[in-house]
């Protein structure tokens, strides 16, 4: 006998077709944005524009000082948050019962945390490191707001990672008789080394194209940084300040944000590439 079609069959084929058609204007989406910043964008970069200081208020000159602003403060952003991160998901996941109400806790907070909007942490981040921790304006209080924000959202999905491994090789290593911190940094962490690097990467995206927090503790300034402690402006925000409040500022705005993607894809690929090779080491060992 020939099956007759069922609701089920006709549910699946519509939730097929509805998949297809969202991935498909995600895709238009993109090509769209990709393709106009490329359009208006382009004719301003050239090797001038990534060396030379900003003139007439951005709308000539380059984005050097911009550069150098944000990648020190990713730089410092990360070498803040990396290490607090790691350490408290190992301890979420490796020392803590997942069901005892004070985890619980932590996880929601964090939740809240990660939703938190950006102005909020720029106002916390002006109120205790420019003011009460006396920092100023400066890369300083702009990287140690940006390793707060990006706090919850690298915590959550390196404890996921760790969490995700199967219970099976805790055992094993015991049973070897390793330790409990052997256990964690020879066989755990660099099990989980992927999902380290896609909260990595995922941090660094939300770092580098932030913009209110920035204008509340890094400043607004154009010049050349010479220490942490002076005050720089980034490229999003250099970006802000071109189309929102200089006439005849979208040009270089374009290309100030075409540069942006291009340092994010940049350094996406070659955080891809690193760990690429340290798992073939690893698995190699």
């Amino acid at each position: 006998m020939i099956p007759l079609p069922t609701n089920n069959n006709v549910s699946d084929k519509l939730l097929k077709v509805a998949s297809w058609l969202g991935s498909l204007l995600i895709l238009f989406f993109f090509i769209a944005l990709i393709t106009d910043v490329i359009v208006h964008g382009i004719s301003r970069i050239d090797i001038d524009f990534f060396l030379n200081s900003p003139e007439n208020a951005g709308r000539l000159g380059g984005i050097a000082p911009m550069l150098l602003s944000t990648m020190l403060l990713l730089v410092l952003c990360l070498i803040f948050a990396l290490p607090i991160g790691i350490g408290s998901a190992i301890y979420l996941a490796e020392y803590t019962n997942s069901h005892h109400w004070f985890v619980k806790l932590i996880r929601k907070s964090l939740n809240v945390l990660a939703s938190v909007p950006s102005i909020v942490m720029g106002l916390f981040g002006y109120a205790f490191f420019v003011i009460t921790l006396d920092f100023g304006f400066s890369i300083l209080s702009g990287a140690l707001t940006l390793s707060v924000m990006v706090l919850p959202l690298l915590i959550r999905n390196i404890e996921d990672s760790l969490r995700n491994i199967s219970k099976e090789f805790r055992h094993n290593a015991f049973a070897l008789g390793l330790s409990k911190t052997t256990t964690i940094f020879k066989v755990l962490l660099p099990m989980a080394t992927q999902g380290i690097i896609l909260a990595t990467i995922l941090s660094i995206a939300r770092a580098m194209a932030e913009t209110a927090a920035l204008l509340y503790t890094s400043g607004y300034v154009t010049r050349m940084p010479e220490s942490v402690f002076d005050s720089g402006r980034s490229l999003s925000v250099h970006i802000f300040d071109l189309s929102m409040n200089v006439p005849g500022g979208e040009p270089s705005a374009y290309a100030s944000t075409l540069t942006l993607i291009l340092l994010l894809l940049s350094i996406n690929i070659i955080t891809q590439y690193l760990s690429h090779i340290f798992l073939n080491r690893a698995s190699s060992l």
